[in-house]
């Protein structure tokens, strides 16, 4: 491995160019510890400073990972979520087996809290209304890949299991809707990208400025009021969303006007 200093890109990010194609290649696989920075160093013949720099892009990109004491990762591969919220629902209103084996999902809390802005409006309350919410996250082997939230309005949820610290074996949604006695029929998915939050960066392991996909869910019932409010946060470089959907194919040319038809 080597850098041309003639070269208009800068050396760290030749470099990165050339490790993230040996990761690729799976010279290095996810959970494997890259060789140290003075070892890279000595390795592309460049200073250990901008060993650094490259592995610091690298560490925003969310391809490596740095543990404190012990060295630098390879993080996990790019991971697709190609089903966004529609995917907690299934193509039968049921549970996902294939999901459940890649990810699991850890609930983490459930209270009573203020609610943020994005939720408030969703629900069409004032900021800061006290709302029920149940935290969780979501991890594979090797990573935690999601923090959310689901919020209720307390006047729906209160006295009944939604508001009981545990897993129902079941999708939330189905809890949901059995005991508030209302039905999800429609849904709407707002995505954005924006910096995590302190602890959000702490629990994806991410850094401070890497960053991240927000999912926005709002589920309603048959009048179009909200029964649910989700939030999702990923890490924005190690996440694709892809949507599969069919395109409509062109309406027929209408029927002349038989008035001006030719006799």
């Amino acid at each position: 491995m080597s850098i041309n200093p003639g070269a208009a890109e800068f050396p760290h990010r030749q470099i990165a160019a050339q490790l993230r194609e040996r990761i690729r290649r799976g010279d290095w696989q996810p959970g494997e510890r890259l060789p140290s920075i003075p070892a890279m160093a000595e390795m592309f013949g460049v200073a250990k400073q901008t060993v650094q720099r490259t592995v610091d892009q690298l560490r925003v990109e969310g391809i490596l990972i740095t543990k404190p004491g012990s060295g630098t990762y390879v993080r996990g591969t790019r991971r697709r979520l190609n089903r966004l919220s529609r995917g907690r629902y299934g193509a039968h209103r049921g549970y996902h087996a294939d999901l459940a084996a890649r990810y699991r999902q850890q609930l983490t809390g459930v209270g009573r809290e203020a609610a943020p802005p994005e939720v408030a409006d969703a629900f069409g309350v004032r900021d800061g209304t006290e709302m029920l919410v149940r935290r969780h996250v979501v991890r594979t082997d090797d990573a935690t890949v999601e923090v959310g939230a689901s919020w209720f309005r307390v006047t729906d949820a209160s006295g009944t299991s939604l508001e009981r610290l545990e897993a129902f074996g079941r999708p939330l949604y189905q809890e949901a809707e059995e005991v508030l006695s209302r039905r999800y029929t429609s849904a709407t998915d707002t995505i954005s990208a924006r910096q995590p939050s302190r602890e959000e960066a702490e629990i994806l392991q991410i850094r401070p400025d890497t960053p991240v996909l927000h999912l926005l869910h709002v589920a309603f019932d048959e009048t179009r009021k909200p029964i649910e409010v989700a939030q999702a946060t990923w890490p924005g470089p190690m996440t694709t969303l892809t949507e599969e959907y069919r395109i409509p194919g062109s309406s027929p040319d209408p029927d002349p006007d038989p008035g001006l038809a030719l006799a």
